[in-house]
């Protein structure tokens, strides 16, 4: 009996929370979250982790399962995600997952490239580089490593960006070279749906969630969080800039700005990295659920068992 794993990718703020509940409901199914910033507890309002509603709709997996203390990243996460879909899958001929982190969306769906052990010393010494000359040191240094990473790779995150020079440095090759197109095996077959919609509409939305997210008390929760501010979790937008306002070194205002436009920044990325997929399926946001079902059912061949 074939299963099925129905995904749903798209930029922030457009809708995949509310489309992935409905599909799980019409499936009679349950939902993994694989957006990378929703693992963490502490971390609630500014990652826009679905509400207690939508969470006692359908079961979750992956939601704020995690501390920002824990030493946590993708292998980690695919190893447990494919455990978790294993066990459903023996009660569940669909499962639903749901996130905009492409990373690890695609660490389930086709695994991980094999990348060598590096000295910790070269993480280190990038890291230190980052403290003391900015990213935009570490982003001149990869493109001069390996232009094809540079091209490729999320540059604003600092993680990925060390990660990419490290392998680079303690390799001597092109962290590009390690990417393969090699699948691995799994038990599913994937369907993945992709939401889209008119640039303007998508960024006075993502104005909007941020508007809201203030208003629901982000510089509270993000204020717990200052002793932490240097965990590689808490790096991420809503977040970094609220900790430059706590320090007095931006205005409340300009940080708002500043996590709006950064949010903008991140969701053209996102865009960038899911349209490499030849496979997903795209629909507008506003399109009929009745339309999306449709496509999806077409595909495939649910036992009456």
């Amino acid at each position: 009996m074939n299963t099925y794993l129905i995904t749903i990718v798209g930029p922030t703020a457009i809708g995949k929370t509310a489309l992935s509940i409905k599909i799980a409901k019409h499936f009679n199914t349950e939902i993994i979250s694989c957006d990378s910033r929703q693992f963490y507890k502490e971390m609630n309002i500014g990652t826009a982790v679905p509400s207690k509603k939508e969470l006692a709709e359908i079961p979750h997996h992956f939601i704020q399962n995690r501390s920002v203390l824990d030493d946590y990243n993708v292998g980690q996460f695919e190893k447990e995600a494919i455990q978790t879909l294993n066990s459903l899958f023996k009660k569940h001929q669909v499962v639903v997952m749901v996130g905009g982190s492409g990373l690890y969306v695609n660490a389930v769906l086709n695994g991980l490239d094999y990348f060598p052990k590096i000295d910790p010393s070269i993480r280190e010494g990038l890291k230190q580089k980052l403290k003391n000359e900015g990213i935009g040191s570490l982003q001149q240094q990869l493109k001069k490593q390996d232009v094809i990473s540079f091209k490729n790779i999320d540059l604003d995150n600092h993680q990925r960006l060390i990660r990419a020079l490290e392998i680079c440095i303690g390799t001597k090759k092109q962290y590009s070279s390690f990417i393969t197109d090699k699948t691995a095996k799994r038990s599913f077959i994937p369907i993945t749906i992709g939401l889209t919609a008119d640039r303007e509409i998508l960024y006075k939305r993502i104005n909007n969630r941020v508007d809201i997210m203030m208003a629901n008390g982000l510089e509270k929760e993000v204020t717990k969080l200052v002793k932490y501010n240097s965990l590689n979790a808490l790096q991420t937008v809503g977040y970094k800039e609220l900790f430059l306002y706590l320090k007095n070194e931006i205005s409340l205002d300009f940080a708002i700005e500043e996590i709006k436009k950064n949010t903008r920044r991140f969701a053209k990325r996102q865009g960038t990295w899911f349209r490499k997929n030849k496979n997903i399926l795209w629909f507008d946001f506003e399109d009929d659920f009745s339309e999306i079902i449709s496509s999806i059912s077409s595909q495939i061949n649910i036992s009456s068992e």
